[in-house]
């Protein structure tokens, strides 16, 4: 992906370095779509194959949705954080219903995570810290909506993200 982000990025520059950014900084951001692209295509082309669209559809909005207020960790490498992503999106949309009580603990333990650890933004991401509260009301808002809503898959996509904000060891696997 970045080949084909600086690929994309050179022309751009050429055909416009005037009113362009840097090459390095406009791959860098092509870079990050490019992968999001891939990682929604992907989850969604096997979520229709295996006849789980719906539910993979749903996945990939409940985690990412969450993801953006919350923040969470990231791997170093960009085809990791791709397959990972992949994998969970797709799994959380195919794991079959399970008990009430279940899903009531599960929303529990999303809702701590949320209240004890986020926002957890990235370094990059350039976040002022005046809206970490609002980030964590947005978080504590979304988890809790799940209680109402009572949707088996959307209370495993939070609990997913709602792991990745907790601090399991200092520097995080990035």
């Amino acid at each position: 992906m970045n080949t084909l982000a600086y690929r994309i990025a050179a022309a751009i520059k050429k055909a416009d370095s005037d009113r362009t950014h840097s090459i390095e900084v406009m791959q860098y951001s092509l870079a990050i779509l490019l992968n999001t692209a891939l990682i929604i295509v992907v989850s969604l082309l096997i979520g229709w194959w295996t006849g789980q669209f719906t539910s993979t559809l749903v996945a990939l909005i409940s985690l990412s949705g969450l993801r953006m207020a919350s923040g969470g960790v990231h791997f170093k490498s960009p085809w990791a954080c791709n397959v990972v992503s992949v994998l969970l999106i797709v799994g959380v949309g195919h794991i079959p219903v399970y008990p009430e009580s279940l899903l009531f603990w599960v929303n529990v333990i999303n809702l701590v995570l949320m209240i004890s650890f986020a926002p957890r933004p990235d370094a990059n991401a350039a976040i002022p810290v005046k809206l970490y509260p609002l980030l964590k009301w947005i978080s504590i808002g979304l988890v809790s909506s799940n209680f109402i809503i009572g949707s088996h898959v959307i209370g495993l996509a939070f609990l997913v993200q709602s792991l990745t904000v907790v601090p399991w060891r200092k520097e995080g696997i990035k």
